[in-house]
């Protein structure tokens, strides 16, 4: 009896071995697959590196994108021109200023002011009773139509300088309002055409000629004395 205990715990060791080896292999596999699965879900460093790169590099097209930018107009600043009107015989004289505009028909009898606009070559005025004249400006002329009292003609005005250009010239007399409005045009071969027209009220009067050296030299009409001035001392008053 007394060898049978060391022979019982002799077995008794050796069946507890073999469970623990066995429990061994059987956890073994699943902490390895454990592993696989916790490693195949996470992303390797090379796909966490070119997420941030992609979006940088989005972010500096988007930058380097030009932003469309408004182009403001083309203003003239300064011009003046002067012509024959075909077909009706008059002048036609127009004053551009940064931009603002005005002009004047003549032909003796009949004669109309105007005001507007320039912008990118294009000229755009008007006058008393739906009068109009539009031009396109460039190569040193301004070419375009006139429309007054229901007829229209077209000009070619070539630029001008001074004394060439448009005057006027305005008084109180008698309480009523004296004005008057000359183109000067110098010719080719000397001297200068000038037409124009004054009106006291609404009454035309006749009109002295302008000095062609001095056209702002003091005229009499009737018994009034008048300045007349360019285009620069009234443009503004005008508009």
């Amino acid at each position: 009896m007394s060898r049978l205990g060391p022979v019982i715990t002799l077995a008794a060791g050796a069946v507890l071995a073999v469970g623990l080896g066995v429990a061994s292999v059987t956890a073994t596999p699943a902490a390895n697959d454990e592993a696989a699965n916790t490693a195949a879900e996470a992303p390797s460093a090379g796909e966490t590196a070119a997420a941030p790169s992609r979006s940088a590099e989005a972010e500096t097209e988007a930058d380097a994108t030009p932003s469309p930018q408004r182009t403001e107009p083309k203003k003239t600043a300064k011009a003046d021109y002067g012509g024959y009107v075909k077909g009706n015989g008059g002048l036609i004289a127009i004053s551009i200023r940064d931009g603002r505009a005005v002009g004047y028909f003549c032909d003796g009898k009949a004669e109309a002011w105007f005001k507007g606009s320039e912008s990118d070559g294009e000229l755009q005025l008007t006058g008393h009773g739906g009068a109009k004249v539009t031009a396109d400006l460039g190569g040193g002329r301004a070419r375009g139509s006139v429309a007054l009292g229901g007829k229209k003609w077209t000009f070619v005005a070539p630029t001008v300088v001074k004394p060439s250009g448009l005057y006027r010239a305005t008084a109180l007399v008698r309480g009523a309002k004296l004005r008057a409005g000359w183109i000067v045009l110098k010719n080719p071969g000397g001297g200068y055409t000038q037409v124009g027209a004054a009106f006291e009220g609404d009454q035309q009067v006749p009109i002295p000629q302008l000095q062609g050296e001095r056209p702002t030299a003091p005229v009499t009409v009737g018994d009034t004395t008048i300045q007349p001035e360019d285009v620069d001392g009234f443009i503004e008053e005008m508009q």
